[in-house]
């Protein structure tokens, strides 16, 4: 169940922690993947490092999602270099936190164009190949933020609930032509980054999460596979929330 043999799938943000443990959910299920980042030394490592566990001839296609032109190039040359996509898993984003009156213009502005338009410029290039295919698995990654919002994250909140509403329009679009949109939205989920806070912190977030954890990243990465996989086939416009019972939503 869940077998991604012959299928290529596109990962934003491959080699940071949730981004690597979706890669590694989609290679374990034999899927050959684009690896995509900024770190051009970290994503060539992250890349040698899956070839050698399962064998496959990933590829690492180093990107900016700050950079237009360079985020309009990720999906033509994904498909030059794997021969089409299957699969796009948009993970990458920032985070750029302050509360609302002491906000930037360039917090705002950094966090919508990194985490929200750059989704929707690999959206619409990838929706032509799969739509002509007629086949594709297109999941984005946003957080339970965009559905509670978060002090200090208002244009986190934004940009997350913002995918959300493309992924559901995204999704009625293409669905004749046998191609889904759905999103899966994590809660606290233990990274290298949680790792370093104070136990006491820690407990804090612990305690507002019914199963008493943070979540791992290979349970992100599982949610993923599943709406990858042909057996999702009837699954679109949704939104599956792995967070513990942190918030639970319909």
């Amino acid at each position: 169940m869940f077998d991604l043999t012959g299928m290529t799938a596109l990962v934003t943000g491959a080699s940071g922690g949730i981004g690597s443990s979706i890669a590694r959910a989609l290679a374990a299920q034999g899927a050959r993947l684009a690896l995509s980042g900024s770190n051009a030394a970290k994503l060539r490592a992250f890349r040698d490092e899956l070839n050698a566990e399962y064998g496959q001839d990933h590829v690492e296609i180093t990107c900016d999602l700050s950079n237009t032109q360079q985020v309009e190039e990720l999906v033509p040359a994904t498909v030059d270099t794997l021969g089409k996509i299957d699969i796009l898993v948009n993970n990458a984003g920032i985070t750029r936190d302050n509360l609302a009156m002491r906000m930037k213009d360039e917090e705002w502005s950094d966090v919508i164009r990194i985490n929200l338009e750059a989704a929707f410029r690999l959206m619409r290039a990838a929706a032509k190949p799969m739509m002509k295919a007629r086949f594709g698995r297109i999941v984005t990654i946003t957080s339970v933020v965009g559905a509670t919002g978060n002090p200090g994250q208002m244009n986190y909140a934004a940009a997350k609930a913002g995918l959300t509403g493309m992924t559901k329009s995204l999704a009625q679009e293409l669905a004749s032509r046998g191609v889904t949109a759905n999103c899966v939205a994590p809660g606290f989920i233990r990274t290298a980054m949680t790792d370093v806070l104070p136990d006491a912190q820690k407990e804090a977030l612990n305690a507002r999460i019914p199963m008493g954890r943070m979540g791992e990243g290979e349970e992100i990465g599982a949610a993923v596979a599943f709406l990858a996989s042909r057996e999702a086939a009837y699954v679109t416009g949704q939104t599956l929330h792995v967070n513990g019972g942190m918030a639970m939503l319909g």
